[in-house]
């Protein structure tokens, strides 16, 4: 009995990994991202060359395997470098996240050795950026009614479609595109192919204009007549919808660990804030009003913390995670939005302007809540696997 308990409690102690990545990002943040990161809001650009300079750190190959380029290491660590990055800037961590456990992680997971030996090292050290696609304009949390075709013609597939809200969709080099193949509705009639930028037919659309999140990138893919070699096809023809549910699993775990760095972020300056600002000739943390806000936050960052830290424990065992992700990122994100709305509160008037910090993790936080699956469908994932 005494053996695991103490196996439990050295699970979710930082390890000597992750301390080093706190470290590295915190140093790394400081000269390359707070400068940068309002103008960067502003204009909505996505800094591409921040994103190599993050390949250089090991972090956009986070879970790749050493002999391709990438990091080796597991979740515990992946969710310390995303909820690092978040905790600064939500645009930068949602991007780092979307490039390794979306398009990477696919090919990580579904790729045959050739498929993983041209794509992940390239990946791996930012290189290449990646995309992934699923959601199409009219089919967001129901994915297997897809409209994107692919129709088989000699040795290549031929694409015809759009998805949107992708991630990296205009500066991506290369794409994981989930198209169908079969009976619409049909779970096994979709197939998962890599798609290279420049391939004919395959171009990006508009860029949207969002509400949080502005730095990374979100735009929509187009497919007209688009050629893709047959060697481009990730694991069998119908697995694709089957796959991105899997990867989806794991990128849940992502989406927690963004959720928790936003929250964590909140507090971080409404703790600092709440210190300093006097009324009535005593900080505003002295009231109960104020000081109980920040207990409640605190708390959730911690419960945050532990069902996130839960679920990469059990990815790392090879375990299921269909539940605990879900829960994980269902929890963690309306923590996100709860402790965002909080900080902006107790900043009063100055949590208003973008002079102070709190507008934009509000404004970030949101996105936490829907991308990746709505906190409608984690409810729903997890009532299932309850009632089962």
């Amino acid at each position: 009995m005494h053996a695991t308990t103490t196996e439990q409690n050295l699970t979710f102690m930082e390890n000597e990994n992750q301390k080093m990545i706190t470290d590295m990002i915190r140093d790394f943040g400081e000269k390359e991202i707070k400068p940068y990161m309002m103008e960067w809001d502003e204009s909505q650009e996505f800094p591409v060359e921040l994103f190599k300079k993050l390949g250089d750190l090991g972090l956009m190959g986070v879970l790749v395997p050493q002999e391709y380029g990438g990091s080796g290491f597991g979740y515990h660590e992946y969710v310390t470098a995303i909820s690092e990055l978040a905790r600064i800037d939500g645009s930068i961590g949602l991007s780092m996240a979307a490039h390794n456990s979306l398009c990477t992680g696919h090919i990580l997971q579904f790729g045959n050795d050739e498929q993983k030996q041209k794509y992940l090292p390239k990946l791996a050290t930012a290189e290449w950026i990646g995309a992934w696609g699923l959601t199409e304009p009219n089919t967001g949390s129901d994915a297997g009614n897809m409209r994107t075709v692919a129709k088989e013609e000699g040795d290549f597939f031929v694409l015809n479609g759009a998805k949107n809200f992708i991630t990296h969709g205009k500066s991506g080099n290369v794409a994981v595109v989930i198209a169908r193949t079969g009976e619409v509705g049909d779970s096994h009639g979709m197939t998962a192919f890599i798609i290279e930028k420049g391939t004919p037919g395959f171009s990006a659309g508009r860029k949207e204009n969002k509400l949080g999140m502005r730095a990374s990138e979100t735009t929509e893919l187009i497919f007209d007549n688009c050629k893709v070699p047959k060697e481009n096809v990730l694991g069998n023809v119908g697995e694709g919808f089957i796959q991105a549910m899997k990867v989806l699993d794991g990128g849940r775990i992502s989406i927690a660990a963004l959720s928790l760095g936003i929250a964590q972020g909140s507090l971080d300056v409404a703790l600092q804030y709440a210190k300093e600002r006097e009324q009535f000739h005593k900080p505003i943390a002295s009231y109960q009003g104020i000081s109980f806000k920040l207990a409640d936050m605190a708390t959730k960052v911690e419960a945050a913390k532990l069902l996130t830290h839960q679920a990469a424990d059990l990815k790392n065992k090879g375990k299921s995670v269909n539940k605990e992700s879900a829960m994980a990122k269902y929890y963690a994100s309306e923590v996100a939005v709860e402790n965002a709305t909080e900080a902006v509160q107790i900043f009063g008037g100055y949590g208003y302007t973008k002079d102070y910090p709190a507008e934009k993790y509000y404004r970030d936080s949101k996105l936490c809540t829907i991308g990746e699956g709505t906190s409608e469908i984690q409810k729903l994932v997890i009532s299932r696997s309850i009632l089962k």
